[in-house]
Order: structure tokens, then sequence, then C-alpha cells
């Protein structure tokens, strides 16, 4: 919890209630909190305290989140975002993977949602992306259990939904037979089982984004 009182936090949105109760929970676990009620003043608030995490709502008066965001990743690309929506658009989805967001969050904000990814920008952004691109227009989200294909959410199962965490999250190697079976199955799974999955996510995705290292287990391929 040290980590997180230390950092600077920028909340910003222009309704005024909601801005308050977020700024007044997020002075309960950091020192140092500041807030602006609209894009232009954020990006004001930025660059006089260069803030460790950003807090932004996209759709606001005189600068809305996103132009902002691209203001600040001009000459900023480390500086940790986090999109606060009432509006779950996959468009803004979209231009804000692309602006290297950490995370989105949909409105109303609660507590047991905003606690965990404060915690998470404490480490490497990229240690703890939230959203992980597949593929040309394909798209899967950890933190809602989404996926993105074409610019449309498409169903998964629990045991499809799983597979793709355990793999995105350890997206740098293969991921063994016995992990999954523990992650997915615990501890029951059968080959039959695996490969129905695989098989069932590469129609979803596609081929190439599921590898199988022979003996092994299988890994996700992520795009940078």
């Amino acid at each position: 919890m040290n980590k997180l009182q230390n950092l600077k936090i920028l909340y910003i949105d222009d309704e005024s209630y909601i801005r308050e109760n977020a700024v007044e929970y997020l002075n309960f676990y950091c020192d140092n909190v500041f807030e602006a009620k609209n894009g232009l003043e954020g990006f004001e608030v930025y660059e006089r305290e260069k803030p460790d995490i950003i807090i932004t709502d996209i759709k606001m008066p005189k600068l809305n989140g996103l132009d902002m965001i691209r203001k600040i990743r001009e000459t900023d690309k480390e500086t940790r975002v986090i999109i606060a929506t009432a509006f779950l658009e996959t468009s803004y989805l979209l231009d804000a993977i692309d602006l290297g967001l950490v995370k989105y969050l949909v409105k109303p904000i609660s507590e047991d949602k905003l606690l965990p990814i404060l915690k998470s920008c404490t480490h490497d952004i990229k240690e703890n992306q939230s959203i992980f691109r597949l593929g040309k227009d394909i798209y899967f989200d950890i933190l809602n259990k989404t996926l993105f294909v074409n610019a449309e959410s498409v169903l998964l199962t629990k045991k499809e939904l799983a597979f793709l965490e355990i793999t995105c999250k350890n997206k740098d190697r293969a991921v063994s037979y016995d992990e999954l079976s523990l992650y997915i199955w615990q501890g029951q799974m059968s080959g039959d089982a695996i490969r129905a999955i695989v098989k069932e996510l590469r129609k979803k995705i596609s081929k190439a984004c599921i590898r199988n290292i022979s003996g092994i287990g299988y890994q996700i391929n992520i795009l940078e």
C-alpha cells in the first residue's frame, strides 16, 4: 500500500459529483491527488504536476479525454492512463488502445474495481497490460472479459475465457498442460477437452493466434 500512497494521481471528469466522490476515495489511499473538470484543465494540471496515473473521462467539454491523451502521448509514453466512461463504445476503446492506456472502466466506478487497478499501476505498464491485440482488428480485454473482433464483441464460454486469460497473462511463454488443467478444469482436463477449446477459439479469432508447443502446452500470439 505504501507504493500506492506515494503516487501522484490526476482525476478528470466534468461531472462534479462523480469527480468529488472519486477524489475523496482516492485521498484515502494516496497523498497526492489532483483533479480537473475537463481535458484542457487536465492537460494543464498534467504539465504542472506530472502525475504517475491519470484517470479520465472521455466525453468532456473544451477538450475530450482522448484528445488530451493524444497531446500527452506526443512527448510522454510512460504515464499510466485509465479511461473511465459511461459510454463503452468500441471506437473509443480502439482509439484508447492505440494511445497506450493501461485499463478502462465503465461507470459507475466501484471501489472494488478501482483499487486493484491502482495497485497494478505501481508495476510496469506492459506487465499489467489489460488489452491484447491478437490479430488484425482482434482484441481481448482481460479486465472486462470481452473479446472484440472487427469492432464487435464475441461471446466466449467460461472455459474459452479462462484459456485466453491464462495465456495472455503469460504471453511470453508457453502455458503448460498442467497449468491449463488446474486453471480451467481444476485438474480434471482431458486431451480432447483442451483440443476442443483451442479449436473453437481459433474459429473465433484465428488459427495463428494460438500456438501448440509440442509436449509442453499452448502459447498465445500477441501482436505489438
